[in-house]
């Protein structure tokens, strides 16, 4: 039904699944009846069904509650495509956004062709009509169009700082703090559930502890959640995990540290130790959970190969450096050398993985397109000129709106984080409507309960399930997700114990296998394999 318009069924039962509650409990064998899209009840047998249930038989089938992907930059691709076909394929009936300081909103007149370039670095061009002045008029745009799954809304740093100060490099002023502690107040009210910082993405990157304590003091007021893109993922990584935590405790918020890792193969068995701080510092009384995407490469926007004050007045004065020999050479020497001493926790991503290990995954501009799946290294020996000139290059030639694949991580550190009872999964996704994309946006849901399935990385299915579910819905206050209990929301995912993501890197858009039917509040997104077309989601608020 391709219109959206497909009309739940006022009930369904679906009989003699393998229920995986939730919970972490063993999956046992039970029928799920769905009332006017919610659950009404689950149990070993239930014989006093109504007679006029949709039945579904389940088979050998699990049966799950709906996933939570808890990391994404859906924002934009859900105003183009409310279908969000790749999430559906994936069992994920919930998605949070405005994650690393990037989202869509709020903004000032001033300020919105800012936040469009800023949200256009990492996910391509942004029409006017496509950013927005608050949080209302975004969720609006989005249920007005209808969506097939929900969304979850972060307030992005970067938007607040855009607002007040613009693309300046600089502390924030007593008064300049208050305006942007102001302006994140009224998302809050609105029902945005948080904050999020990407401490190493300008203009985020420029702000000090005084103006990120007293905005985490605002989320802790309103009971809301501060996520952070911390400093570091390198070798400064326990020492921006600290910072964090320092964070937390300063404004008494609730955190989660997005894509916890250890990026670069000298500091690959760091991960330990960061994860060792953050239980540390709950044994202290602070609340921080972290979520990670299980793939050994990550995914950004082609300026973070450059260190942060590169970015000092936007992609315009970048390019301007770029063309000015001193300034070329200077950001040469911070890329192949990584001589960054005016960034603190910069390193250069070059120097730690090689030209070769970063790949283009999706371009702007159309003539550079035949690009995407090739290293900056084929990129430059194709041309036949120095790396660093490739990669200036392809700033200017795509305005900085390239985005990249980095193969940075070590599988035992990643075993780790994904095993660890503090982690949620989150795709981390980067969606753009063409391009070759890291394969986590179209597999990590089936990725992780394959893996569990297999006995990989030492994880039970049902503790998969409930890193994907209760975790996450726990996490950003879905008090009625997340969990197979009567009353709660029907998002409901069935899924084979053949499951798994046939997404790679030099195909990353292949759909997964196994993910049979998934519902959102009652309703069919996914039936039999076949999307419906119907859009049940909504854009969830913070109660």
């Amino acid at each position: 039904m391709p219109d959206g318009k497909a009309m739940p069924h006022p009930r369904t039962l679906i009989r003699g699944a393998r229920i995986i509650d939730g919970t972490g409990a063993p999956w046992y064998r039970g029928d799920l009846l769905v009332e006017d899209g919610r659950i009404a009840a689950v149990s070993a047998r239930l014989d006093a069904a109504p007679a006029d249930a949709l039945l579904l038989e389940a088979g050998d089938r699990y049966l799950a509650p709906g996933f939570i992907d808890a990391h994404a930059h859906d924002d934009l691709i859900y105003l183009r495509q409310p279908g969000r076909p790749e999430k559906v394929a994936q069992g994920v009936t919930s998605v949070v956004v405005g994650n690393c300081s990037f989202g869509l909103y709020p903004q000032r007149p001033e300020s919105a062709p800012h936040l469009r370039e800023h949200f256009g670095n990492l996910l391509g061009a942004v029409r006017e009509e496509e950013s927005f002045a608050d949080f209302r008029s975004y969720r609006a745009a989005l249920d007005g169009r209808g969506i097939a799954i929900n969304l979850v809304s972060l307030v992005g740093h970067a938007a607040l700082r855009l607002a007040v100060m613009g693309w300046q490099k600089r502390a924030a002023t007593p008064q300049e703090r208050e305006a942007m502690a102001a302006l994140l107040a009224e998302q809050l009210r609105q029902g945005a559930h948080g904050l999020s910082l990407g401490l190493v993405y300008p203009p985020s990157a420029w702000a000090d502890r005084a103006e990120l304590v007293r905005l985490a003091e605002v989320v802790a007021e309103h009971g809301a959640l501060l996520a952070a893109h911390v400093r570091s993922y390198e070798g400064g990584l326990v020492a921006s995990v600290e910072e964090f935590l320092g964070l937390l405790e300063a404004g008494g918020a609730s955190g989660l540290l997005s894509h916890l890792q250890a990026a670069g193969r000298p500091y690959w068995g760091s991960l330990p130790r960061a994860i060792d701080r953050l239980e540390t510092a709950r044994r202290g009384g602070i609340d921080v959970s972290f979520d990670m995407y299980p793939y050994p490469a990550g995914s950004s926007t082609i300026l973070q190969l450059l260190p942060p004050s590169a970015l000092n007045g936007g992609v315009e004065a970048l390019l301007g450096v770029l063309a000015d020999p001193d300034g070329r050479h200077a950001l040469r020497r911070a890329v192949g050398e990584g001589e960054a001493p005016a960034d603190p926790g910069w390193e250069s991503k070059i120097r730690l993985i090689g030209w070769e290990n970063v790949r283009v995954g999706g371009t702007d501009a159309p003539n550079l397109r035949k690009l995407e799946g090739l290293s900056l290294a084929e990129i430059a020996e194709a041309r036949g000129e120095a790396y660093f000139d490739t990669l200036a290059w392809l700033v200017a030639a795509d305005r900085g709106r390239t985005n990249i694949v980095m193969f940075q991580l070590s599988p035992a550190d990643l075993d780790t984080a994904l095993s660890h009872p503090l982690h949620m999964l989150g795709s981390d996704g980067l969606p753009r409507e063409t391009g070759k994309p890291h394969p986590r946006a179209f597999g990590s849901f089936p990725r992780y309960l394959a893996r569990a399935i297999a006995g990989e990385g030492g994880l039970r299915l049902e503790e998969a399930v409930r890193h994907m579910t209760a975790v996450p819905a726990q996490r950003f206050g879905l008090a009625d997700r997340g969990l197979l209990r009567p009353g709660m929301a029907a998002d409901l995912t069935l899924f084979t114990p053949e499951v798994r993501d046939r997404a790679t890197f030099t195909e990353p858009t292949l759909p997964p296998h196994g993910i049979t039917d998934v519902l959102v509040a009652g309703t069919f997104v996914l039936r039999g394999g076949e999307h419906t077309g119907a859009r049940p989601g909504k854009t969830l608020t913070r109660a």
